[in-house]
């Protein structure tokens, strides 16, 4: 092993070790269910908004998102575009009334019980929804494993050994995660998340704007792009050059998932009080806005920098490449470049860690407590619960055991499920008091099965075979999933019964809490 790989490793070892001290610190304040997957609704402005904004921006925001840049230019732009507006609006319009609304529904822990809670479905919404959590959970946990793998196997690995290295990867970054996880809940879940968003700020505004002004200093941009082989600068940096006329639709449609991601509303109900969650607002909304503008400046300045052009399959490693020919000359610059490369380790861990105590809390709350076992004591679910993370930890490692796993495509497939079968439910549980059971199960299932079908099962004929109406259009199934799903749930909930006095009382109820 070089010098190089030693002094990073040494990085990492001091990073994950941290980690892993806080939630052994927090294990000892974990005592039931409400600490371990809310921590007790305490969040202060800072930790929840970091905290949301950590645990959505997974190893995508580093890798994924960069990789895409990277390749076709500011054509993919479109998604960062659409994402930004999704988390503003998520922010504005969800955040103050979900997490009230959750207090007065019979103090809801998790997304599957609230949904429960305001529709009285007799169990029905708890378990659908809790099936759908920890499915495409499954999915999402595993491209995050798959991130945390692919940043050891391009540090650590040669051609030669690159799978055994991934699986190495893998194997620790699963590792790590599920300790600190297993061992502290929601609060040291918030709180490395808040760490790790700090880092992670730092460690994608730092690079690329050092990488620029180095290519610029005697050379334009455009020139550095040209000597690198994109043979037309202008269009690699026009927006509007775009491949397929879809992508400006599936691009602003990210934004619609946001309303439906579970992990990030969960914070919004563990935020202690209304003035905190404006605080966290404007923090939140100033940090995702400033990441993605890194994110899309890797990718771009990367393809102008790196001296290795890359390929479909390395693209998603141009950041960890930048930081490793940035800071390669002695060992101060190494040990601080390690540190940087710790930035794409806290998107990874923020996210996982997230995912897998969501979908714990569906499993122990909503499955076990809510439907199996509604006398199990505090002890029995906390236990089932820390066993659940266990179990899709191990799922999800399976998942992203194949090093050519694409960061994006798996973070692309859970995000469309998650957004067009929960995005509508909550919002018309929250704005429409008509809105009833009926109608929230057909939305939910709608969104689910569109999104499948269009990303998963091939049916349209071309020249190379059968392939998925996703591939064939361009289109992004969260772009059709979402509005199937909103105005199937709409249709329904008219059709069927209007629901009873006490839950429209409790709706109306939203609007006179103050705090």
């Amino acid at each position: 092993m070089t010098t190089t790989n030693v002094i990073v490793l040494c990085a990492f070892a001091f990073y994950m070790v941290m980690m892993i001290v806080i939630g052994a610190v927090y294990s000892r304040n974990t005592k039931n269910n409400e600490d371990y997957f809310l921590g007790g609704r305490n969040l202060g402005a800072w930790t929840a908004a970091l905290s949301a904004e950590a645990s959505d921006m997974s190893g995508w925001l580093l890798m994924g998102l960069p990789g895409a840049f990277y390749l076709t230019g500011s054509g993919d732009i479109w998604t960062a575009i659409g994402l930004f507006i999704g988390t503003v609006l998520n922010w504005i319009f969800v955040s103050s009334k979900l997490r009230k609304y959750t207090i007065v529904s019979g103090n809801s822990l998790t997304i599957p019980s609230f949904f429960e809670n305001r529709f009285k479905s007799n169990g029905v919404l708890k378990i659908v929804s809790a099936v759908i959590i920890t499915v495409f959970f499954a999915v999402y946990t595993a491209s995050a494993f798959s991130s945390g793998a692919k940043l050891f196997a391009t540090l650590f690995g040669t051609d030669e050994n690159y799978s055994q290295i991934y699986v190495i990867g893998l194997v620790i970054a699963a590792a790590v995660i599920l300790i600190y996880t297993f061992l502290g809940g929601f609060k040291a879940v918030c709180t490395t998340d808040l760490i790790q968003g700090m880092l992670m700020i730092v460690a994608i505004l730092t690079v690329p704007i050092i990488a620029y002004a180095t290519l610029t200093y005697d050379n334009s941009f455009s020139a550095a792009l040209t000597a690198k082989g994109v043979t037309d600068a202008g269009s690699f940096l026009n927006p509007f050059t775009l491949d397929n006329p879809n992508k400006v639709i599936s691009g602003l449609a990210w934004g619609l998932g946001y309303f439906g991601m579970p992990h990030i509303l969960v914070r919004f109900m563990a935020i202690k009080s209304d003035s905190e969650i404006k605080k966290s607002r404007k923090v939140a909304i100033i940090w995702v806005g400033l990441a993605f503008i890194a994110s899309f400046l890797i990718g771009i300045i990367g393809r102008a920098y790196l001296a290795a052009q890359l390929d479909d399959t390395t693209s998603e490693t141009v950041f960890i490449r930048m930081i490793q020919q940035l800071f390669a000359n002695n060992g101060v610059l190494i040990f601080v470049g390690g540190i940087f490369l710790c930035g794409i380790l806290a998107a990874i861990m923020s996210t996982a860690d997230s995912q897998l105590l969501v979908t714990a809390s569906a499993i122990s709350e909503d499955i076990y407590k809510g439907t199996f076992k509604k006398d199990a004591s505090e002890k029995s679910a906390l236990f089932v619960g820390r066993i659940a993370v266990i179990v899709i930890a191990v799922i999800a490692f399976f998942v992203a055991i194949n090093p050519n796993s694409s960061i994006m495509g798996l973070v692309s497939d859970a995000w469309a499920g998650f957004g067009a079968a929960f995005g509508p439910v909550v919002l018309l549980a929250l704005f429409w008091k008509r809105s009833n059971w009926a109608g929230a199960l057909a939305g939910m299932i709608s969104g689910a099965v569109t999104v499948i079908v269009w990303d998963y099962i091939p049916m349209v004929s071309t020249a190379d075979g059968l392939v998925t109406i996703g591939s064939s259009t361009g289109l992004y199934s969260l772009a059709v999933g979402f509005p199937v799903a909103l105005v199937l749930m709409v249709v329904v909930s008219l059709c069927t019964k209007k629901p009873d006095s006490k839950i429209v009382e409790e709706f109306e109820s939203i609007k006179t809490i103050t705090e």
